[in-house]
Order: C-alpha cells, then structure tokens, then sequence
C-alpha cells in the first residue's frame, strides 16, 4: 500500500522522481534543501509537500526517505539528518556503495534506520521531462524486506527494474559517464567549433540522429564505426590534426580518440 516519501535535495533528480512518486500514489511530505528557496519551487510543483531546509525530520510522516544529492555532500547531511525510527533511507547515487549508505547511518544516526539503493539510470535536467516508465531503475538494499519493498515500488514506476550492486553499479555509472557525459561533451566541442566560423549546428543534426540510430541498433556499436581513423586515413587525420594546431586542446583529443579506434581494430 503506497506510503509517503520524503526527498532530501531539490535538484535534477528529486525533480523528475518527485512527480513520479507522486503519480505512482506515494505522496510527497517533505521537500529538503540546503536553500529554502529551491525546495520550495519544488513543493509547488507537488501536491502537499513541505519545504523545508531543516534536517530535524524525527516528526514526518514519510516512511521512505531519498537522498537526492550529490556524493560529496552525503557525510555532511547525514551527520545532521535525524529521521524517526525505522524508516528507510536510501541513495540515488551511481558511484556511492551501499556500505557507505549503512556506515555513515551506523556513525550519526540515533535510531535504527533501513538502508538501500534507487538508482536512476539516465540524465536528469529539470527543464525536461522524462518518461520515467523507460528508465531502468537500479534497486539494492541491505537486507530482504527492504529490497522487496524497493523493488516493488520501482515496478510501479519503470517497466525495468533490476536488482545491481554497488560493484556492478559503479561499472554502469562510469559506462553512463562514456555514453552520455563524454559524448554531450563532444557535441558541445562541435558546436563550438562550427560556431568560430559562422556554420550552423543544424547541419550536423540529421549526422547525430543516424549515428544515435546505427548504434542503438547495431549488434555493437563498434560494428558501424566509420571516419578516417576506421579507415586508416592516415593522411586525412594529419590534415585534421595540422587545421587543429591552433587548438591545442581539441587535437589532443582527436588525436587520442582516433588512436583508440584504430587499436579497437
């Protein structure tokens, strides 16, 4: 039977996942961040959530209480985090073990608290919408029961659903990080390239959609490489490389990158 949740951070995830909670049946109680101002916008968009920059939560109502935030703030939160007793905490963190989650819970909290993992596996941005319903959802807990209870609240909402743990997770975070980081990145070198001399990012749009098409179709996407370093156009990289020497940065990374698809060969 649906409960409350209660998310702590107002960012890129706790947006997407707060209205997904909410449309499962799970009711939002509180909203947490740092800057009040933030967790209010969010509580707006919500149906009656609480904004709050407290971390004195022993009083709240929800029985699930997820951690939004980034890696690096998890120690310092958690130290001033009081929850009631026997809730569940959990992380939506890719690189961030479930032993760290049970480690810093057994240092600073004055309860007994369940812990687990409600990875996400995609980008968030909160100016965009995402169908949460194909986003595989990465569930891990400490014990049983709370991976039951995990797993069946992810099932309603995502169709993919899988039990991972933090070692396995961590595998998926840094292959996300190649898939989707790198590569925005390197549309963001194109762009700014193009942009030095007036050609429209347009234009390399249709090149993008098929490119995205073959590798999501292709049996590996090694399979439908193409470019010169796949050719060995060896002679056409050294042009590339000589137009590029006034970016020193860029022909580093052409470089590399071609010497790593010659030697996937």
């Amino acid at each position: 039977m649906p409960f409350r949740v209660t998310f702590i951070g107002a960012g890129n995830v706790a947006w997407q996942l707060s209205r997904a909670f909410e449309n499962a049946g799970y009711g939002v109680a509180e909203v947490y961040s740092r800057d009040i101002r933030r967790a209010r916008l969010l509580a707006e968009r919500l149906y009656d959530a609480h904004p709050t920059n407290n971390l004195n939560l022993c009083d709240s109502p929800a029985r699930l209480f997820l951690l939004c935030i980034p890696d690096d703030a998890h120690e310092e939160v958690i130290r001033q985090l009081v929850l009631p007793k026997g809730v569940t905490l959990v992380h939506t963190s890719g690189s961030r073990s479930l032993r760290d989650l049970q480690e810093l819970t057994t240092i600073y909290s004055n309860v007994p608290v369940r812990t687990g993992v409600f990875y996400p596996l995609q980008t968030f941005s909160r100016q965009i919408s995402i169908q949460l319903d194909e986003v595989p959802l990465c569930i891990e807990a400490a014990d049983s029961e709370t991976e039951t209870t995990l797993v069946r609240m992810a099932q309603e909402l995502s169709r993919t659903v899988y039990l991972v743990s933090s070692e396995e997770r961590k595998v998926l975070h840094i292959a996300a990080v190649f898939a989707s980081n790198f590569t925005n990145h390197l549309w963001s070198i194109a762009h700014d390239l193009l942009d030095e001399y007036q050609l429209d990012f347009d234009l390399l749009k249709p090149l993008i959609a098929e490119t995205v098409r073959k590798a999501l179709t292709a049996s590996h996407p090694s399979d439908v490489q193409t470019g010169p370093a796949i050719r060995g156009d060896f002679h056409l990289i050294r042009e590339h490389l000589s137009f590029l020497e006034s970016h020193e940065r860029l022909a580093h990374i052409y470089q590399t990158l071609s010497q790593n698809i010659r030697q996937r060969q």
